[in-house]
């Protein structure tokens, strides 16, 4: 699934394609993706110009001048490829503008498409109650104590929370957790809050790695300009279970957490002492 970096490479991908062009045609080429398309994307969007592309948690947002916001989630296998030639069985959006086709190609068909007024976007149930963004000024180590007082959660179920920060996923909490020394498993509310500054520090480390890197490509990730990612290539835990750790040597551990795989170093990432 991809998680913020990923769709910030989209983002910035598609921005110099469509940013400021007419939209000559968008077609939807079956009736739904995970749930049902909107009935009258086409009609809507097509002679619409678009004014704004950005991101929202795990989300790419398309704005046009006609008040409209496209709410794109790319699925597990979602990606926007430049289209050139006839549409592929997997292609089942199209986007034409003056200079370019895109189609929007997601064989598992997991991804969603919603269309809202832009003035409500902030009110669609799937961006209603999303914490602030990791890299912005409202996120901070102090914000993650607060929530994390006096709470049994673990502590990397705390930081996949979305409603406490937007966009953080399995792949970059493992990492983040990593370089913060903190194990996945330890108590949120035993932390020491100063700690929590250290892993604040680390997630946006770690995001703004990935988003150099084009993201992670594990298996459809791809940039609109059809590169893979490499951030993958400099995974230190993640993915590395029976591998030395990078710090001290030790194999990486994988465990099980609600059901999700998570990758840690058993000797940086003691469960005891992190207060």
């Amino acid at each position: 699934m991809p998680e913020l970096p990923e769709v910030e490479t989209v983002v910035r991908g598609l921005r110099p394609v469509l940013e400021g062009q007419r939209l000559a045609a968008v077609v939807a080429r079956r009736p739904d993706l995970r749930w049902p398309l909107p009935a009258d994307l086409g009609q809507r969007l097509t002679g619409a110009t678009v004014t704004r592309l950005h991101r929202r948690a795990k989300y790419a947002l398309l704005d046009s001048d006609r008040g409209d916001t496209l709410i794109l989630h790319l699925g597990m296998s979602g990606k926007v490829r430049p289209l050139d030639g006839e549409p592929g069985v997997h292609d089942h959006v199209i986007i034409r503008t003056e200079r370019t086709a895109l189609a929007y190609h997601d064989p598992r068909r997991f991804g969603s498409m919603h269309l809202v007024p832009t003035v409500a976007l902030g009110l669609h149930p799937l961006l209603a109650g999303l914490g602030p963004e990791p890299l912005s000024d409202e996120f901070s180590g102090a914000v993650l104590a607060a929530r994390a007082k006096g709470r049994n959660i673990a502590l990397k179920a705390l930081i996949l929370d979305q409603k406490l920060v937007a966009g953080i996923g399995n792949i970059y909490a493992c990492e983040a957790l990593f370089r913060a020394g903190l194990h996945p498993e330890a108590k949120a509310g035993e932390v020491a809050p100063m700690r929590f500054h250290r892993l604040a520090d680390a997630i946006r480390a770690v995001l703004a790695e990935a988003i150099a890197a084009g993201g992670s490509t594990l298996r459809d990730h791809a940039q609109v300009s059809g590169e893979l990612g490499y951030f993958q290539h400099r995974f230190q835990v993640y993915g590395q279970a029976g591998r030395p750790c990078p710090r001290c040597g030790t194999p990486i551990r994988r465990i099980i957490q609600s059901g999700r795989s998570s990758f840690c170093c058993p000797a940086c990432q003691q469960i005891g002492g992190q207060s």
